[in-house]
This record gives C-alpha cells, structure tokens and sequence, in this order.
C-alpha cells in the first residue's frame, strides 16, 4: 500500500534542521564563541518553536530547503544575541536644554575629568595604598585635601551620592533620637526622594516645627529636648516658597544649635562652592557661607554645579566628619576608583579660576553666550540635506535652557533651538526616531514642534546631529 503523500505543512517541517545540526555549522561555532554554546543552542530551540508554529498556521518564512532554513535560523539567532547584548548605556546628543539632566547622567565631564579617569583605568592605581609607608591608606584623601581648600572646611568625605551623604549624616548625628527640621524643608527631589522617608529609614525620628511658609526660631527652641539629637535644615534646591514667608536664618539656627550642645546639618544639594553672579549667573547658595554660618556638616552633590560625577559631599567640623567617617554604612556607600579619579581632577579646575567657565564643562555651558548659540544653531541647518530641509521646515529660534537637576530652579537661560515642523510624520514619531538614532539624540516636544536647544549641544556633534536628521529623509534625488 502505498504511503500517505505529504502535506505542504509536513513537507516544511521536515525541512527544519535538528538543533545539533545549526550547532554543528561554522556561523554557530562563531556565535558560540561571542555568547557560549549553551546561549546559542537556547536560542535555536525558541526560534525553531516559533517557526513550527509560525509554518502550522501557514505564516512560514516562505523557504524550501534545508540549507535555506539553517543559514535563515542562523541569521534570526546572530540579529537576536547581538540585540539582547547591545549596550544600553549609551552616549547621546542632549538637545534638551537642561544642562543639568538627571537622566542623562547631570554634569558632563570636563576633558580634565575624563583624561584622569582614562589614566585611572588602565590598570592598577593608589586608591587604597600609603605609597610613602607602603602600608593600607584612606582612599579619601584623594579629595579630602582640596575640598578643605575650596571650602574652608576642617574635613571632608566622599561618598556616592548625596541622598547617601544626607543618610549617612543622619545615622551618625541623631540615630535613635529626634532630629529637628522645619515643615517647609520637608522637600521631594526627582526620583521620590523624599526627606521624611530619608530620615525614618536613617533611623532618627522627625521632628516637625513651624508650617510649610512660616517657621521661626521660637519654633526650633521650643522643639528642643533631652531627646532631641540635632538640627537639620534642608535647601529647598528645587522649588521657591513665595509670598508669605519666613525662615531662620543659618547662622541663628547654629547659634540655637550649638547652645544647646546639638550639631546643625545642612543639606545644600546643589552646592556651589564658586559665586555664580561672576558669570551673569543667579546667586546659588555657597558651601563655604554654609560653614561660615555655623554649620557642622554641609551635604551636597558632586554632579550638580560642581561638575563632577556622581557623587556626595560632606563637608564641616573634624569631629562630626569623622564621626561620620567612623560609621559602617561609610562602606556601603563609599565611591570607586573611576569617582574619585573625576572628582579629584574637577576639584582641582577650581584652582586656575582665570579660564574655569572655560576648563568647567557645565558651567561652560550654563554661560556661553547667546550669538554662539545661533552660531551653532545656524551651522546645524547648513548641514541638512535638502530632503531633510522640506521634510522638517527647519528653522532658528529663541528658547530657553534649564539649569535642572534642582540648581537655580526659577532661571531659564536664554537659549537658540533649531525647530523642527515635520509635514509628513508625526512630531511625537520624530522624536522616537531621534531616540534611536546612532547616537540617539533628545529634544523636548511642545506645541506640536521637535526643539533642538543648542544650549546643550556641542559644535563637535554637529555632524552626527546633522546625519541623524538626514538619516530619516534620503534625498532620492541626490
């Protein structure tokens, strides 16, 4: 009798190659060699899952021969492995306007910063090594020394952020006890930092005074008992409290601190430690006004207006810093070698304050001047091609840039953007495809138009801006 004829669906499935039969395959073995063999046999088998299904519901991928299915299997495995192990962390242009952007990592690293970190890298360095004694050192000192210049203060540690920073100094100045702070400072940062939350998890207990527009020194005074461990006032970095308002001076709160035989803790957050009026600038609060005020220990960020990496501050009298110092959460949180080789080299521009908005990359871009700004806006449009010109009706314009990350929270920088007016796509697909772009590039949307803010580009990314804008229209007629 003679046997059944095959179906078209049975026919393709008996074209689907073993698993052992793609490992076998040379483009397998050199898969196997980038992502494991186990990784690679993995895949095989899901894609060889989907093809069945995909062929038992007649949506195959249209092939008729063994050898076609391998080399087609192969390709699928190669593009999927290559994508599921792409690097996420990426450079990308910020045309944001925000100088500052938390999610783009805040400050941009001065070339000095970078040229350490690179030396750093390359292989052993003296984090942790007394390379007078040869014996085991304090990886602080890298920075300890210049930060006491700059600021004045008697010490000072780094550690990875500054909500680590603020952590850190609560633990150790008022664990267990009551730490004061005004209802107007208990501030919310990006992220849902919160400072309540930072304090109950630091294990000190809140001591509300005053209301949010109005708290005196009364407030604090009458707060004051045998349980009260310390003082905490907290910059409101990120917002402005208008109208209505009163608050304690810093000084005074260290007097009433002090008095009462209690450390005071400033957490200032942005923390300048250079007065940004001499750059046409708004005044930011100083570290060194902070101690100059009384303050026992001053908490800011390495990665806002200091323009280092990501990193906390603490800064104020050797016997709190220490103490501080002394805490084992000091180890949970304490930076790396790459931190401590931008950080040491940022602090150090503020030494040669003759050329800092130069040398300072944040500050250099938070004040470079307005006619630079169309200079480069204008450059960018010259380079489009004339597919991307009809397609984007580009054109140059005012705008306004953004400090961010909480510094200077009621100042728009005056700025230039290119804006971009796409006829024949979405605005919102526009971006998304800038997003993917290589580099990807982010504006900001708004009233149905792509801003591109210069403020935040630099000239030497022209071209790859350019080329991403001309990527999305080829000129056809070229």
């Amino acid at each position: 009798m003679p046997g059944r004829k095959k179906t078209p669906e049975a026919e393709l499935l008996a074209l689907l190659p073993p698993v052992d039969t793609l490992l076998s395959s040379p483009e397998a073995g050199a898969l196997a060699e980038r992502f494991s063999r186990d990784l690679v046999r993995e895949r095989c088998r899901q894609l060889l899952e989907e093809i069945r299904a995909a062929i038992r519901r007649d949506r195959g991928p249209g092939l008729s021969s063994r050898k076609a299915f391998v080399r087609f299997i192969l390709a699928q495995v190669g593009e999927r492995l290559e994508g599921e192990f792409a690097p996420t962390l990426k450079p990308v242009i910020n045309a944001t306007g925000i100088v500052l952007h938390t999610g783009l990592g805040r400050a941009p690293l001065s070339p000095a910063a970078r040229d350490n970190v690179s030396r750093i890298m390359s292989g052993y360095c003296s984090l942790e090594i007394d390379l007078e004694s040869g014996r085991r050192g304090e990886r602080s000192l890298h920075v300890e020394h210049l930060l006491q210049k700059i600021t004045g203060a008697e010490a000072a540690r780094a550690v990875n952020n500054n909500a680590a920073a603020v952590f850190l100094a609560l633990n150790t100045l008022s664990f267990a006890r009551e730490a004061i702070i005004s209802r107007g400072q208990l501030v919310e940062i990006g992220g849902s930092f919160r400072m309540p939350d930072v304090m109950d998890k630091s294990g000190v207990i809140m001591r509300e005074v005053g209301t949010t527009n109005k708290t005196k020194l009364a407030d604090y005074r009458s707060a004051i008992s045998e349980k009260t461990g310390a003082i905490v006032v907290a910059h409101t970095s990120n917002y402005r409290v208008l109208g209505f308002t009163a608050e304690v001076a810093l000084a005074e709160l260290a007097q009433l601190a002090h008095d009462n035989g209690l450390p005071l803790l400033h957490d200032l957050g942005a923390g300048a430690v250079v007065d940004l009026r001499q750059y046409g600038l708004p005044y930011e609060p100083l570290v060194q006004d902070s101690l100059a005020a009384g303050a026992d220990v001053v908490t800011f960020s390495g990665d806002k207006v200091l323009g280092g990496p990501q990193s906390g501050i603490l800064v104020g009298k050797k016997e709190w810093i220490e103490r501080i110092h002394q805490n084992p959460i000091m180890r949970a949180v304490r930076c790396g070698k790459l931190t401590y080789a931008a950080l040491e080299a940022t602090l150090r521009l503020f030494f040669q304050q003759g050329d800092l908005a130069q040398a300072h990359r944040a500050l250099q871009r938070l004040t470079e001047p307005v006619p630079l700004l169309e200079t480069r806006a204008k450059s960018l449009l010259s380079r489009l091609d004339s597919a991307a010109q009809r397609q984007l009706n580009a054109e140059v314009t005012e705008s306004w840039a953004q400090t961010g990350s909480g510094a200077l929270p009621l100042e728009k920088l005056p700025s230039r953007a290119v804006v971009c007016r796409p006829e024949n796509v979405a605005v919102e697909q526009l971006a998304f495809s800038l997003r993917h772009a290589d580099p990807p590039v982010l504006g900001y949307v708004r009233e149905d138009a792509l801003y591109l803010d210069m403020r935040t580009v630099e000239d030497e990314e022209l071209d790859n801006l350019a080329a991403a804008l001309n990527g999305l229209f080829p000129d056809l007629s070229a």
